[in-house]
């Protein structure tokens, strides 16, 4: 018998991942109002209120949308302004990183971790270099603030906002710049599988443990506890299948 506080969490689940469902759905809709209405850098796309009669969806769900959009860096918004179109070169990106979960794969997560974990765990020695209590302090602070995200569409920009900041301290330029094009496939592998009780758990302890490691400047320790976090979400996936032979 399932008991009140189990049903709670199912109920909980079922209902972020229909918000999520839905949101994803608006988000590929704007796009398709983009590319059908020629609109481009500058222009503004119409009021939630009028998103929301277009589209007949709820305010909260529009409100997602945009701010997946905003993530994304397709649109700016702005109090009694209302969405604007900032950079049209990072919607054509969108249509290489898809925003369907359903179309990353298992195969597309073993890539793009993998070259997270070559990153993330390669540039351990420069991170422990160049690291201060202050960045330490913000790091914790980004942690927090995922926890305290109210969907998880917005914790998972807080989650990348933590791995950027890691990163950053590379001073390296290049390396945030490949990660500002992958951003979208990388929110939504963070979304992925994802539910309130994993995003307050495992990830913000997986997150506090890679500080930790910092802090004791353990590189070793460092370098396992990312391998792991990154790649923690392969379970989520089904196997892959055996590779058909081609004919001849």
């Amino acid at each position: 018998m399932t008991n009140s506080s189990e049903a709670k969490t199912l109920d909980d689940t079922f209902e972020e991942s229909s918000q999520e469902s839905a949101v994803d759905q608006v988000v590929a809709q704007i796009r398709e109002l983009i590319d059908t209405d020629g609109l481009t850098v500058g222009d503004k796309l119409p009021t939630e209120r009028e998103l929301c009669e277009r589209f007949a969806i709820s305010r909260n769900t529009v409100r997602e949308a945009m701010r997946m959009l905003k993530a994304y860096g397709i649109v700016d918004v702005r109090p009694k302004v209302g969405a604007t179109i900032i950079d049209e070169r990072m919607n054509r990106a969108l249509d290489i990183f898809s925003f369907n979960v359903g179309e990353i794969s298992r195969r597309t997560f073993d890539d793009i971790q993998g070259f997270r974990e070559l990153i993330e765990t390669g540039t351990a020695l420069a991170i422990f270099d160049a690291v201060t209590p202050n960045d330490m302090e913000e790091l914790r602070a980004l942690n927090h603030r995922m926890v305290q995200a109210r969907s998880i569409v917005e914790a998972s920009e807080f989650d990348f906002e933590f791995h950027i900041k890691l990163i950053s301290l590379t001073g390296n330029r290049s390396i945030l710049d490949v990660y500002g094009i992958m951003k979208p496939v990388i929110l939504r592998i963070m979304q992925h599988g994802k539910t309130r009780r994993i995003i307050e758990g495992e990830t913000f302890q997986e997150h506090e443990g890679v500080l930790r490691a910092i802090e004791a400047t353990d590189h070793l320790a460092y370098q396992y506890l990312m391998r792991t976090h990154l790649r923690k979400g392969l379970a989520t996936f089904p196997e892959l299948g055996p590779i058909p032979e081609k004919r001849s």
